[in-house]
């Protein structure tokens, strides 16, 4: 696997081994072992979520102020553009943000850590996006940064209005979001 930096180091882009001949592929999209060596990055995943979206959708921007999750992302149909912003108050990088192209065909994994908020918008006509958590899902403890919040300036890279769902659309502003130390 080769592992590359993002312009926020604590993010990583994930590009396995695949092995494709005339009559498919074969990877492996998660070895512990590999993975720790790899990046440094030790720990366990609970949790496998997937989810299936079509074009536009946009979910985002998430996270949990305790039981913070560490996720790891790919895509297995479509295309998504995935979004990591850094909520984490101490941090060098705090506000910032980095994206990436995470496709069924270049098969890369997005490593976005815990004190992370993640989002991401389907750029393809359909999408399904498999992630491994750290922490277990607790409703109790989610919150939803505003997905266009004017502070952030994402870029989207949208043709279209995105379809949000009503947790989404009610996101709150950055500057009033609960974020971590």
């Amino acid at each position: 696997m080769k592992v590359i930096p993002t312009e926020i180091p604590d993010v990583l882009v994930i590009e396995p081994r695949v092995f494709q001949d005339d009559r498919g592929f074969f990877m492996e999209s998660y070895n512990e072992k590999a993975f720790a060596e790899k990046t440094g990055i030790t720990g366990r995943f609970v949790q496998d979520n997937h989810s299936r979206s079509c074009q536009n959708v946009l979910r985002g921007l998430h996270y949990q102020i305790q039981q913070s999750q560490g996720k790891l992302v790919r895509t297995i149909v479509g295309e998504i553009l995935d979004i990591a912003v850094d909520i984490r108050r101490s941090s060098p990088t705090f506000g910032q943000w980095v994206s990436c192209l995470l496709s069924a065909d270049n098969k890369r994994l997005l490593w976005v850590p815990a004190g992370f908020a993640h989002g991401f918008v389907v750029v393809s006509d359909v999408a399904e996006v498999l992630y491994k958590t750290t922490d277990y899902y607790a409703p109790q403890f989610e919150r939803s940064i505003l997905w266009n919040d004017p502070d952030l300036a994402i870029d989207w890279a949208l043709t279209d209005k995105p379809i949000l769902s009503a947790k989404d659309q009610a996101g709150i502003p950055f500057r009033s979001a609960e974020v971590y130390p």
